[in-house]
């Protein structure tokens, strides 16, 4: 059996290079991005992630920090860095952006975590405006059993592309 070869003619590639590229474009439309920041006199914040358009706008490569500026709040659940593995929920539509950022002692230390509530609504395309509650729960060092509790509040801004 004789093999051929195909080759495309000189005059093709271009048309060929043209087509790849824009194959390549539509999956950079096909995602976007989130994110909130702030700075009050409570917290620290910044968060970001990727967002997928399709299949429930899943979002991805979430990251983040937060700082608890109450010297109240042990040392170790005053800053934090995030990862996917802490964004519990999430919303993202034209009318809201809402996400629930949950982190666990995971070490030797008595339970203790800190839940984050954003929620927001659309002030502008791309721009969501809000408000987020901020959970702090630490056993250490408690002999009642009722552990101690933080709870802090305050207005937000995100966007979104």
């Amino acid at each position: 059996m004789r093999s051929v070869k195909l080759r495309m003619p000189t005059s093709m590639r271009p048309i060929a290079v043209m087509a790849g590229l824009l194959a390549s474009l539509s999956s950079a439309v096909a995602s976007g991005g989130i994110w909130c920041n702030l700075e009050d006199k409570s917290i620290k914040l910044s968060v970001e992630a990727g967002v997928t358009r399709g299949m429930g706008s899943p979002f991805f490569n979430f990251r983040g920090t937060l700082e608890i500026l109450d010297p109240s709040v042990a040392e170790d659940l005053r800053k934090l860095a995030f990862s996917d593995k802490n964004l519990t929920q999430y919303w993202l539509d034209g009318k809201a952006l809402k996400l629930n950022i949950y982190s666990e002692r995971d070490n030797e230390k008595p339970h203790g975590y800190v839940d984050l509530v954003i929620e927001t609504q659309t002030v502008d395309e791309g721009s969501y405006s809000g408000s987020y509650i901020l959970d702090v729960y630490d056993t250490e060092g408690d002999t009642s059993g009722e552990g101690k509790q933080a709870k802090f509040s305050g207005a937000i801004d995100c966007g979104a592309e």
